[in-house]
């Protein structure tokens, strides 16, 4: 797949969601290698914790998840910087249950979306990502979590269920500096 001429053909460095072992970490890695792109991944500790250290040179651009509960919010806050300029579908890696002993867990640690997956009645405790439950659950801080494969086993957690991939829509925002001003009266003179 070769990149649209809508100005993602200049992005060589993705931020997204970390730590390792994110959906969303696997999508910036293969939205690199559709488009044939030797470039970089930087892992956050939240998507607007990525914008906020992201450069607006046109090279740097977000990767979201469409089911990201914030993303709304994030891209109509942000239209001044935020292009929007791909969204593919991939599916995810096997999301699980798992847990670090405990046959039926108590506590489970998740990240926002997921949570539907969740046994009815266990208490919910969420987190920042998919990745950042899985050590939560490693670390005894919760007896389960909702999380990726790749981080139960990363982590030497049980996996207690297996949801299978998910087929996800993942969304690429370029990040670019914009003269607000000028964007402003751009518009006005639009609708004159």
């Amino acid at each position: 797949m070769r990149h649209a001429k809508n100005g993602s053909e200049h992005i060589r460095h993705l931020h997204t969601l970390g730590p390792h072992g994110t959906n969303l970490e696997a999508a910036s890695h293969e939205w690199l290698r559709r488009g044939g792109i030797q470039g970089t991944v930087t892992l956050h500790s939240s998507i607007e914790s990525a914008l906020d250290a992201v450069p607006d040179d046109g090279q740097h651009a977000l990767v979201a998840c469409a089911v990201y509960p914030a993303l709304h919010t994030l891209v109509f806050s942000n239209l001044h910087r935020l292009h929007m300029v791909d969204s593919f579908v991939m599916p995810t890696h096997n999301m699980v249950l798992a847990t670090n002993g405990a046959a039926q867990p108590a506590t489970v640690a998740s990240h926002p979306a997921p949570t539907r997956l969740i046994p009815a009645g266990t208490e919910i405790r969420e987190v920042l990502s998919n990745s950042q439950a899985a050590i939560d659950c490693a670390e005894g801080r919760v007896e389960g979590c909702i999380t990726t494969i790749v981080a139960a086993e990363n982590h030497g957690l049980r996996v207690v269920r297996d949801f299978g991939a998910v087929p996800m829509v993942f969304t690429v925002h370029q990040v670019l500096a914009v003269d607000v001003e000028s964007d402003r009266l751009v518009a006005a003179g639009a609708a004159l």
